[in-house]
């Protein structure tokens, strides 16, 4: 059995893959496996990972596979994960790299610590600018309960910051169905993700580990599309809303998964001129139509503590008529 596997989807990302596979080479051991899954590229891309493969080859296991339909990349994760062999398990977005050495590092952390995951800050690299961006949880080497550090609900906590590249797994994990993503989530797809993580895993602990380097305004990536997949996150948070309130504790945690919804619909709307005119009708429409599916009396609260800009933009939106044939709005009266 591998000590590590590393989980790499790729598409169309012949710009930013060879810096990717670069840094895998850098941190290559005989005894890691890197799993590198084509999601049907139709750029260069295919290419450069039967070239890259060749050569981890020689100093890792590699596993290249290849989609014959684009998936997205929850998808795409999936289809690593039921390949990968690893005790460990990470993920790599094919436009990001990482420092010499790190998962080296990583695996040793998590070792000794002997929890099912950890957790780890990264760089954020948006042209030449370099930001470091760090995990808010502040106690960090030390063992904790998950559950626990899922609230407060009115400060960021370990659910917002969901990447799933920003830390390692144990194999125990995978085996419990906690590391899959919703199939087909084209956005989003780490919030049900870190949430599910947090309810259900036994231990984690935050490190004090740098190593993951972050692309950021690359041009193909969805944070910077207006189309239609963006609107995922509305299928994403359902879910979260879903499956929280089947919680044992969902009167404590439910406040936190509305608010963090409510937030997410209110900066998608500050932004909504980036949005394709029909796409930013159907942002209003389902964005509403979502309110209306969250427990009221909570929404009322949560609205309540929630600063005035944002809450006004939602109590609007709260009060907005559709269609329940169609979803598109009508006049308000």
């Amino acid at each position: 059995m591998p000590k590590l596997s590393v989980i790499v989807p790729f598409y169309n990302v012949q710009q930013y893959a060879p810096d990717t596979l670069r840094s895998l080479q850098l941190n290559a051991r005989p005894d890691f496996e890197f799993v590198l899954v084509d999601d049907r590229s139709k750029d260069e891309t295919p290419a450069i990972l039967e070239r890259a493969a060749e050569e981890l080859s020689k100093v890792a296991s590699v596993r290249l596979i290849r989609h014959e339909e684009n998936g997205g990349l929850a998808t795409a994760r999936n289809t690593g994960l039921d390949a990968a062999q690893g005790e460990y398990l990470t993920f790599l977005d094919g436009d990001d790299w990482l420092a010499r050495g790190y998962l080296t590092d990583l695996v040793t952390a998590i070792e000794e610590l002997g929890c099912d995951f950890v957790r780890v800050d990264h760089v954020q690299a948006t042209a030449r600018a370099r930001t470091l961006v760090r995990h808010p949880h502040g106690l960090r080497g030390e063992v904790l309960n998950p559950r626990d550090a899922i609230l407060p609900a009115d400060r960021s906590t370990s659910v917002d910051y969901p990447y799933a590249w920003a830390g390692a797994y144990h194999r125990r994990l995978a085996d419990r169905g906690l590391l899959h993503f919703t199939h087909g989530l084209r956005t989003a797809e780490d919030r049900p993700w870190i949430w599910k993580l947090h309810r259900e895993a036994e231990s984690f602990a935050v490190l004090n580990l740098l190593g993951v380097f972050y692309r950021r305004g690359v041009a193909s990536s969805l944070t910077q599309i207006g189309d239609a997949r963006q609107l995922d996150f509305i299928r994403a948070f359902d879910q979260v809303i879903e499956e929280t309130a089947r919680d044992r504790e969902a009167d404590r945690l439910l406040p936190k998964a509305v608010r963090t919804y409510c937030a997410i619909i209110a900066h998608h709307l500050g932004e909504i001129e980036k949005f394709e005119p029909q796409v930013a009708r159907q942002l209003r429409a389902m964005s509403a139509a979502a309110m209306r599916r969250m427990p009221q009396e909570l929404l009322a609260e949560v609205l309540d503590t929630m600063d005035l800009e944002r809450s006004s933009t939602l109590r609007r939106l709260r009060r907005r008529i559709t269609s329940s044939k169609t979803g598109t709005p009508k006049a308000a009266a």
